[in-house]
């Protein structure tokens, strides 16, 4: 449930449990409910709470902010075995969002595999996307092709492979109440990127029954079940994307040729900002969004 005395969110919460595509999903909300719909897509090992910096910004901007727990993660459902998460699964519980929210288009803003969804359904549902923005994430197809050809990036990527062992990265993760994970997320940002508080509520999300198995099996489905992208996966769709060159797992070397796979796209890079780019340089990262989102132009 959302912790209404969290000090970084001053903007009344409302929640739902909200039906769709066969799966209960925890939906943290904020804003007019009448305002264009905004749906933010937290990345691992986050949850609703990765956007908290965003939230007070773009609800007042006029914006209705639905903040899902994505499945496996917190307070939504945690589906068991590992094809339960195939990307294109998880475009479709966001497409079913937008159906509950009574909505035929909604802008889609994701970080981390979030942004990967967010990407797939630029690319395969773009008459349900009214605009795009992406943080710290390349395209999918450009991250296919650094993975074969760029061995500094694959290199990067060590902890993908890691994840494609059973059973054993969520019991070595969670040891010591959750040190590893709380190491890695000290590792990957700045000094300043998180408190002491956040930590508090990370450690809670992934102590939810299940939701650590849940979380790594998006690394997992990626690897096993290889998405079936559509026979052009150009991003005609207004984009943005963002993206902290101080980024230890993704190099920003993917960012330019990323944009170039959108027809209308444009790329902002923060050069003293980690791959949590969202908390690093917060309040820039919410005046883009709210410029971004709040056109109206295609």
């Amino acid at each position: 449930m959302p912790d209404h005395d969290m000090a970084v969110i001053t903007t009344p919460l409302r929640e739902q449990l909200i039906l769709t595509n066969g799966m209960t999903l925890h939906v943290v909300q904020a804003g007019p409910e009448t305002g264009p719909l905004v749906i933010l897509l937290h990345g691992f090992p986050e949850f609703w709470y990765g956007w908290r910096h965003q939230i007070d910004a773009l609800a007042a901007a006029g914006l209705r902010v639905w903040i899902p727990d994505q499945r496996g993660y917190n307070l939504s459902e945690k589906p068991q075995g590992v094809a339960a998460y195939q990307l294109a699964t998880l475009g479709q519980d966001v497409l079913g969002l937008i159906d509950a929210a009574g909505e035929r288009q909604a802008a889609i803003v994701g970080h981390d595999w979030g942004a990967m969804v967010a990407w797939w359904l630029g690319m395969t549902a773009p008459e349900r996307v009214s605009r795009l923005a992406i943080l710290n994430v390349p395209h999918p197809i450009v991250f296919e092709r650094t993975l074969r050809h760029d061995f500094s990036q694959l290199r990067r990527s060590w902890y993908v492979y890691a994840f494609q062992i059973p059973r054993l990265p969520e019991r070595r993760i969670a040891r010591d109440n959750w040190s590893l994970g709380i190491r890695s997320l000290k590792a990957t940002g700045l000094p300043t990127t998180f408190t002491e508080d956040d930590f508090t509520h990370y450690r809670a999300a992934w102590a939810q029954p299940g939701a650590m198995t849940a979380m790594i099996n998006w690394y997992r489905a990626i690897a096993r079940h290889r998405p079936h992208y559509p026979p052009s996966t150009r991003v005609t769709v207004p984009t943005l994307l963002i993206w902290g060159t101080l980024d230890i797992a993704l190099a920003s070397t993917m960012a330019r040729p990323s944009i170039e796979q959108c027809d209308q796209g444009r790329l902002v890079l923060f050069d003293d900002a980690s791959h949590w780019v969202q908390h690093d340089k917060a309040e820039a990262v919410n005046a883009l969004l709210i410029d971004h989102l709040s056109r109206k132009d295609t």
